[in-house]
Order: C-alpha cells, then sequence, then structure tokens
C-alpha cells in the first residue's frame, strides 16, 4: 500500500537529515584522520562530501516539489550516526563507521522506494538513483575494509 504524500515527504525528510549528517561526519573525517594509512579514505571522503550534499539538494528540491518544506537547522535531525572517534589514527573505526552509514541510507531509500511504488514515480526514480550511488560507496568502504582487516 502506498504512502500518504505527508508520508512520504516525512520519509524524505529523514533522508535529507540523514544525508546532511553524513557531510558532517564525512567532513570531521577528512580533516581529523591522521596517518599515511588514512591518505587514501580522506581523499575519498573528501570527494564524498560534494555527492553527499548533492544528494541532499535533490532531496529538498522534491520535498519541495510535492508540497513540504525543506527542515532548517532545528528541524534536522541528526546524531543517529556513530560518531568520529577522538583517536585520530583509527582508521578502522572510521570505515566502519561510514559502512553503517551507507548502509542505513540504503536501507532509508529503499523504504522510500517501497512506499512510492505505483504512485509517486518520480520520488521512486530519484531514490533509486541515490540508493545506487550509497550501494556504490557502501562496496567501496567494504573494500577498504577487507584491505584493513586483512580478510
Amino acid at each position: 500500500m502506498a504512502a500518504s504524500r505527508e508520508e512520504i515527504i516525512k520519509e524524505l525528510q529523514t533522508a535529507y537529515s540523514m544525508e546532511l549528517e553524513t557531510v558532517m561526519n564525512y567532513l570531521t573525517y577528512s580533516i581529523n584522520l591522521d596517518g599515511v594509512r588514512a591518505e587514501e579514505i580522506k581523499k575519498s571522503l573528501s570527494a564524498d562530501i560534494t555527492e553527499e550534499l548533492g544528494h541532499a539538494q535533490q532531496l529538498g528540491n522534491r520535498i519541495k516539489q510535492i508540497g513540504g518544506l525543506v527542515p532548517g537547522s532545528q528541524g534536522v535531525k541528526i546524531g543517529n550516526q556513530r560518531q568520529p572517534s577522538q583517536d585520530t589514527t583509527d582508521v578502522v573505526a572510521c570505515i566502519e563507521a561510514v559502512i553503517e552509514a551507507e548502509e542505513s541510507a540504503c536501507e532509508q531509500y529503499r523504504k522510500v522506494i517501497r512506499a512510492t511504488d505505483g504512485e509517486d514515480y518520480v520520488t521512486q526514480d530519484l531514490c533509486i538513483q541515490l540508493l545506487a550511488a550509497e550501494e556504490e560507496h557502501l562496496i567501496l568502504f567494504k573494500g577498504f575494509l577487507k584491505e584493513y582487516r586483512g580478510k
């Protein structure tokens, strides 16, 4: 059963908040990580910041197009992701946090895809595209984790 427009807007606002939190955490990691082994991760996260911010912009535009409002800083719900470690050389904790964030984003987009099925093809298509991008990030960081764990 398809969700109501209000429910879809709420789920898109959740995804919007998730993307903004991801931007903040990736920015933190890309600045705070130390060590030779961290350089490739920092570069990857720096590139991802722009893409994740673009996702938030796309979500915001869609929210507005279907009659909702994009939340300001007080309406954005953050604090659900694992926070960056105080150990600036703990690259594995960073990679694991990125994997968790990407898995959560994928699940949120799947939720919206299911909620819009047969009713709101534009929102569904947007979320399918965003899901594909998040899955790409997820696979990349799972590969990084394999390298760091030697598995």
